[in-house]
């Protein structure tokens, strides 16, 4: 004989599983056409392009961002490899992009910076991706002067864990300056810089380590030859 409480205990389960098998059939039967991903704002794609994401570990391993309409070649630790990484890494590639604390293009320059290698019309500099390569080369022909020293001495070497080399530096003076870069060494790491959306010295020496650069000469003088 079934008495008052597991009566009430069986008609519980009964009716949790009718409710879920009908939850069920209503998800199965609909194909999830209800559930739609939000648009990421600053993502650029056509109606025929998807995107796709890896998580990043917690040691600001970088996000991959795929094009499934495009073939894209692996480059590997070569210069091509390096400006794509370091510009996926400023702005997502977005020629046109300007921060909210005013830097631009691609690779995320500073007003000043541009001067410093030649260029003084932002707005051309914005839509033009020849001068933005050509920023990009001068600047790092320009820091590779800054940081000769520092290259020889250093390059592979360990600090905080990380092996230095010219292309870490590189990147590393492209976020916060030579100067920076060059405190940083001499200090042995302690004394670190971060920009401000709190991106590390140390991880850009150790996301941007081990590329090829070495076609780019230091160049004290170096500027970006626009017309």
């Amino acid at each position: 004989m079934v008495t008052g409480p597991e009566k009430l205990k069986f008609m519980v389960k009964k009716g949790s599983y009718f409710f879920g098998l009908t939850i069920l059939v209503v998800l199965v039967s609909s194909g999830f056409n209800s559930f739609e991903i939000e648009k990421v704002e600053g993502f650029h794609l056509g109606k025929n392009e998807k995107i796709s994401y890896d998580v990043p570990s917690e040691n600001e391993d970088e996000i991959e961002v795929k094009n499934s309409s495009i073939a894209v070649p692996y480059v590997g630790k070569t210069f091509v490899g390096f400006r794509q990484a370091l510009a996926f890494k400023e702005s997502r590639g977005v020629l046109n992009m300007v921060n909210s604390y005013g830097y631009m293009g691609k690779y995320q320059f500073g007003k000043s910076t541009l001067r410093s290698v030649g260029i003084y019309d932002f707005q051309e500099f914005l839509k033009n991706p020849e001068w933005q390569e050509k920023a990009f080369k001068a600047l790092i022909a320009k820091n590779k002067w800054e940081l000769r020293k520092e290259i020889e001495k250093y390059n592979g070497r360990v600090i905080n864990g990380v092996k230095i080399t010219e292309s870490g530096l590189i990147a590393a003076a492209h976020l916060g300056g030579a100067g920076s870069v060059r405190k940083y060494l001499r200090s042995n790491g302690t004394r670190g810089f971060k920009d401000g959306f709190g991106t590390s010295l140390r991880s850009y020496i150790k996301k941007f380590g081990g590329y090829d650069i070495s076609h780019i000469a230091p160049n004290k003088n170096a500027k970006a030859k626009v017309s």
